[in-house]
């Protein structure tokens, strides 16, 4: 029996509500756990040391969430999405427990990213389930409000970190905090979901398709992670991961094309709609967790906010994608339309980053709470809308396959986002430093003022606050101009971004009958 011939219960509308509170708890642990600790690592780094290991403590959840997702919609069509997704809870909660008793740096790397591998469960898992329990014609109202609940525990989670570093609780508490919600879920799910087990058959895993699938995910992110960071893009280091990428990416194709029963179905890249999707959430994901990591840097050493105060002014992009998400899903389901809104999403995208390069030093606040709050109504158009075409698309038998896979894009585009963004702003900003350090020695007639300049430059906020005037109004202008290189970059992204959309075919939501 094939998983496409499984009847699925049908739920009341009050039983659907109760399921989507279990699975949108499972979404805010799974999205807080990677955006939480961010705050905290001068904290984590100052207690248990290996400041070497810094950047590990962020990359290993990133990368082990990024390389698992594809892997946990195959297994459930074999052992069962409530198992999936219990097991999926399960090693979220013993590794957040964890974390959270960590004594020195590596246990708690090691910590976060098994911690990695329970939270690419809770991402793609609650969208398979929605998935089996809701027809894609119902499925937009209750996809939209997950979609919400992405967005701003992302954006949130900086935020609620630096809040518990700040209190009495201390850092650790970054870690417990999702234990009890990820509990709460565990028990919801328990009692109300009803899912038939789906017969197993004679289907076997695909262990060598799993293997080259997420060695190939592995090692593409260690390469964006650690690359112009730990070692030179051109460094040995880095083209051996580029090599093993690409290396790795062939095996895995090879092996799907053979496969009884593959992981990531060849199939899927004949359909048109899931490639333009996944190619688009990629576009989404390079925009959003790029805007998410570079804009409290302007904020913070440019218009000298905060942490707290930084975090605050993500508040009008997290109102204009909930506003977005929630709306636009709720339409879809209505009027059985969707195409329209990853297309308005692009360009609300685009226009918020247009309208982020006008930011300068002296830019009000209302010009920055705009360009955030357009980038917010594109990511609540788009997010959830292109993961909806996808399943409608679909047979139910690659549901969950398509499903993940698109979540991984999203992911994988948050990653090369990150990189690239990153990589343009420290370029841009060491050739702003070196021409201000030129112009300053030129001035001076020595070198001292240049070598304080380029030192103090690259400090945190509070010490470029503590330059004195004149070099601290060069400083700030050099980090404005490098941000506006960035914003600009994300133009191009947003246009990409709707080609794809463009391109999608709009095939109506189906009904049951």
């Amino acid at each position: 029996m094939d998983v496409a011939d499984v009847e699925v219960p049908r739920y009341t509308r009050r039983q659907v509500a109760e399921i989507l509170a279990g699975l949108m708890l499972a979404m805010l642990t799974s999205m807080l756990t990677t955006s939480i600790v961010g705050t905290a690592l001068p904290t984590i780094v100052g207690e248990l040391g290996g400041q070497d290991q810094l950047a590990w403590v962020a990359s290993a959840t990133i990368l082990s969430m990024t390389a698992s997702t594809p892997l946990w919609g195959k297994l459930s069509d074999i052992w069962g999405r409530k198992l999936l997704f219990q097991i999926a809870l399960v090693v979220f909660i013993t590794s957040s427990v964890a974390a959270g008793f960590a004594q020195d740096i590596s246990w708690l790397i090691a910590a976060r990213f098994v911690q990695g591998i329970g939270a690419g469960g809770l991402a793609a898992l609650p969208q398979i389930i929605l998935g089996d329990v809701v027809e894609p014609r119902e499925r937009g109202r209750y996809s939209g409000i997950m979609g919400a609940v992405f967005g701003v525990s992302t954006v949130a989670g900086p935020l609620l970190g630096g809040f518990l570093v700040d209190s009495p609780l201390g850092w650790r508490w970054c870690f417990f905090i999702t234990v009890p919600v990820a509990v709460v879920a565990f028990i919801v799910i328990q009692r109300l979901l009803r899912l038939p087990v789906r017969p197993r058959g004679d289907a076997r895993i695909d262990w060598w398709g799993a293997t080259f699938i997420v060695g190939a995910a592995s090692a593409l992110m260690l390469l964006l992670s650690l690359a112009g960071k730990e070692f030179a893009w051109t460094s040995a280091p880095a083209l051996a991961l580029a090599g093993g990428t690409v290396a790795l990416t062939v095996a895995a194709v090879l092996t799907e094309r053979r496969a009884a029963d593959p992981i990531l179905p060849p199939r899927l890249f004949r359909n048109g709609t899931f490639v333009l999707a996944s190619l688009a959430s990629l576009t989404v994901g390079m925009g959003m967790f790029g805007v998410m990591i570079y804009f409290p840097q302007y904020l913070q050493i440019v218009k000298g906010m905060s942490p707290t105060g930084s975090g605050l002014m993500t508040l009008p992009m997290v109102l204009g994608l909930l506003a977005a998400s929630i709306s636009s899903g709720y339409l879809t389901s209505r009027t059985g339309r969707w195409k329209v809104y990853p297309v308005a999403g692009m360009v609300l995208m685009g226009l918020g980053f247009a309208t982020l390069t006008l930011l300068d030093v002296g830019s009000s606040l209302a010009l920055v709470g705009s360009g955030v709050a357009l980038i917010g109504l594109g990511l609540g158009l788009s997010m959830q809308i292109l993961i909806l075409a996808t399943q409608n698309a679909l047979e139910r038998s690659d549901m969950a396959a398509a499903t993940s896979a698109v979540s991984f894009f999203r992911n994988l585009g948050g990653a090369v986002g990150v990189a690239a963004f990153g990589a343009v702003m420290t370029t841009r900003l060491h050739d702003e430093l070196a021409a201000l350090a030129a112009q300053a020695q030129a001035a001076s007639g020595d070198g001292a003022p240049a070598a304080g300049l380029s030192e103090s430059a690259l400090g945190s906020p509070e010490a470029i606050r503590a330059l004195p005037a004149a070099v601290q109004d060069t400083v700030l202008q050099a980090f404005s101009d490098s941000m506006h290189t960035v914003f600009l970059m994300g133009i191009p992204i947003a246009v990409l971004g709707l080609a794809f959309a463009l391109f999608l075919k709009h095939t109506p939501l189906r009904s049951r009958s």
